[in-house]
């Protein structure tokens, strides 16, 4: 049915051209012998191919455009014509004897425009008598077009200031008068074509009209045109009377469109100005208007307009603009009871964007916006619409956009009342959002307090919400605990007892996330913690009977303490062997500060980790490794301590599991008995016992590969044994090992 209407129309419109192309023929012929008579009769006959209803707007058009060619040729004979003596009012009265309407005006219009040219009468009446014969089409898509066309050969000729057809009668109250008088009539002609035809047809008629809108747009562009409409006739005369029409029409596509085509032709000055009169509109308009697009644009080019010349905000400030806003959108949402969230969330979006751009150093205007916001979302609850989640962000990525500065955006104290209202995974969309933001602006958060509203708005990152699925995808969760481990070892403050009240409150925060999360956020907390035991070195030392103290100021004591528990916590997830990695890290910190009790205590708790949590025969080759390694930079233990810590390596290398495995750690240890700056630990005789073990268990594994694979096995051990026998000077002349037949 369909293909059948198009092809239909196709034809009716091949026939439409045929016939105005075989007239307008004649018309030519007519020209061109000068024969007045025959040439408007040959073209009021082609312009009777424009009185069909058969075409659609877009197929009608075609037709209208060849037609429009052909008029201007007429246009110029009637001009020639006029040269040559042929009175104009004796013209303008035989056109209109023409047999049909359509035909009788358009060539009235023609006829007009050379009338009005030759300023034998003045042009606001020949405007006005056009514009009111006009109303004989009544038919929407033939008086449209008709009405297009009268503004289009009169648009030139308008009595404007400046104009060649301003005179003592003419002014430009009357350019107005018949280009709102001309938009009004075209408006309901549009605005008529909806009640035409049965309701199955609404889509395409709403179609059709979208086609035609340009039609009747461009009586407003043809106003913002005119040099006399300064700003106050647009504020007492026009943008009353447009407005009026735009309210009285109440139709939906009309009211949108039409408000849009105000906001866009109109200059911004003029809008700021005005901005009561239009924003009271705005309540009046049908429910069904997009409301939030017209507000949007509005504020948008009046931010653009603020951005433009730091000169205009005074104007701003003068005529109150944010109050105003504020106070529509308001009223807007109100109005309409069923505004979607999404709607009124891209209202305050807008708004807060505006407020930025013309208030930057008002934040308590920015927050009002943020707290309107937050009276509306109040009695929704969790948002579940994707569209009002995404606007969501948009309106808290504002400020840090604006401000480049999370900072200033935590003075703003509806900004996580805004975000306790996104689901679980917008949350966390927002809050990397956040940390991104410092991350590029390279932001320091150098305060407690500041750090505390901060991790409350990354909640979702930093522990399990309500709610929140069991699965996630394990790449992304490691890049979200990736970038909060990244936040935290940003975190700086000169002051060294803020700076510790900075690590108790991100301690507070990471400690609540849980097994999956501990892993990623206890190493830079631990690091974050080390720097400032290294700024503290030097500090108070005093050695008490609990090794970790309680001193009521901040000392490297303190901070080991709190070390201590948080790694602690690794317990709960398990992972022995970071919890024991970060042990002999603060083990080494506390052999710096010379704190011998501490690091005793943290080397015990890594041999508790190593004994009863590293079960894996390589992990306990790589942890016993790090264990010698920490072990063997240590110098603050005395000999009791450093001898005990030392024959517990030893005996855990003798028990691993493969030989090759228990050769290298036992020819590791040999250096823990001799240390070079300390005389009092230069014990060959057991470096020589271990070097000399460790030749034992290479020869045992030698055999043990003999026995297993009948060849001699590798030598490499007892290559890397005699490597490492690169012992001071002072040992060599008293070692004396048995040869071993390789």
């Amino acid at each position: 049915m369909i293909a059948d209407g198009v092809e239909n129309e196709e034809k009716w419109l091949a026939a439409g051209i045929a016939g105005l192309q075989q007239n307008a023929f004649y018309m030519h012929r007519a020209l061109d012998s000068n024969n007045l008579r025959d040439a408007l009769k040959y073209s009021a006959q082609m312009l009777s191919e424009l009185r069909t209803s058969k075409l659609s707007p877009h197929k009608y058009y075609e037709l209208y455009m060849r037609a429009f060619d052909e008029l201007r040729k007429l246009e110029m004979f009637f001009k020639e014509e006029a040269r040559r003596g042929c009175s104009i009012i004796d013209l303008y009265e035989l056109v209109q004897h023409a047999g049909n309407i359509l035909p009788r005006l358009y060539l009235l219009c023609t006829v007009g425009s050379v009338y009005i040219k030759s300023k034998e009468a003045p042009a606001k009446d020949v405007l006005k008598d056009l514009v009111e014969m006009c109303r004989g089409i009544q038919h929407p898509v033939r008086g449209l077009f008709l009405r297009s066309y009268l503004s289009q050969v009169s648009r030139d000729k308008l009595p404007d200031i400046g104009s060649e057809y301003e005179g003592d009668a003419d002014t430009v109250v009357d350019a107005v008068e018949f280009v709102l008088q001309n938009f009004t009539e075209m408006n309901k002609l549009w605005v008529r074509m909806q009640h035409q035809g049965p309701a199955r047809e609404k889509e395409k008629r709403e179609k059709e009209r979208s086609e035609l809108r340009d039609l009747v747009g461009k009586n407003l562009h043809v106003l913002s045109q005119i040099e006399g409409v300064d700003l106050d006739m647009y504020k007492d005369t026009v943008l009353p009377r447009v407005l009026e029409q735009v309210v009285n029409c109440k139709d939906e596509i009309a009211q949108f469109y039409l408000m849009d085509c105000i906001i866009q032709v109109f200059p911004d000055e003029y809008h700021l100005q005005t901005l009561e009169i239009l924003l009271g509109a705005c309540p009046q308009l049908q429910p069904s208007v997009d409301i939030k697009t017209v507000l949007s644009r509005l504020m948008e080019r009046l931010s653009n307009y603020a951005a433009s010349s730091a000169e205009v905000l005074p104007e701003f400030l003068q005529v109150e603009a944010f109050s105003k806003l504020n106070n529509a959108i308001g009223k807007v949402i109100e109005a309409q009871v069923d505004m979607p969230i999404f709607g009124a969330v891209t209202l305050y979006s807008s708004l807060l964007t505006f407020t930025l751009h013309v208030h930057p150093d008002r934040l308590d205007y920015a927050d009002q916006v943020l707290g309107a916001c937050v009276k509306k979302l109040s009695s929704k609850g969790k948002l579940d619409d994707s569209k009002a989640t995404k606007q969501i962000v948009a309106l808290l990525s504002a400020p840090l956009e604006k401000y480049n500065d999370i900072v200033t955006a935590l003075k703003l104290s509806n900004y996580p009342r805004v975000m306790e209202y996104l689901d679980i995974e917008t949350n966390k969309i927002m809050a990397t959002v956040i940390i991104q933001s410092i991350m590029k602006n390279n932001t320091h958060i150098s305060t407690a307090d500041k750090v505390e509203a901060l991790f409350e708005l990354m909640t979702g990152l930093i522990k399990d919400l309500d709610g929140a699925e069991e699965e996630v995808d394990e790449d992304d969760f490691k890049e979200e605990q990736n970038s909060v481990a990244r936040l935290i070892q940003m975190l700086y403050n000169d002051d060294q007892e803020e700076m510790f009240q900075i690590i108790c409150t991100v301690k507070k925060h990471i400690m609540t996330g849980g097994p999956k999360r501990l892993p990623f956020t206890v190493p830079p907390l631990v690091f974050l913690s080390l720097k400032l035991v290294r700024r503290l070195q030097g500090s108070s030392q005093d050695q008490e009977e609990n090794p970790f103290g309680d001193d009521s100021s901040t000392s490297p004591k303190k901070i080991f303490q709190l070390l201590n528990q948080t790694i602690e916590a690794l317990s709960i997830v398990p992972a022995p062997e970071l919890a024991l990695r970060l042990y002999l890290q603060c083990a080494e910190a506390a052999n710096d500060c010379d704190l011998e009790p501490v690091a005793y205590e943290f080397f015990t708790q890594a041999y508790i980790l190593y004994e009863e949590e590293v079960s894996d025969s390589k992990a306990q080759v790589t942890a016993l490794h790090l264990i010698i390694g920490t072990l063997q930079r240590m110098h603050v233990f005395g000999v009791e301590n450093r001898d005990t810590l030392t024959h517990k390596a030893t005996g855990y290398s003798a028990k691993l599991l493969k030989k090759p495995d228990q050769c290298r750690a036992v020819y590791g240890c040999a250096h823990l008995f001799w240390v070079d700056d300390q005389d009092n630990m230069k014990d060959g005789e057991r470096v020589l016992i271990c070097l000399k073990r460790a030749l034992r268990i290479a020869n045992a594994a030698q055999q043990m590969s003999n026995a297993a694979r009948g060849n001699t096995g590798s030598v490499l051990l007892f290559v890397e044994i005699l490597n490492k026998s690169g012992i001071p000077g002072g040992l060599r002349s008293s070692m004396r090992l048995t040869p071993v037949q390789c």
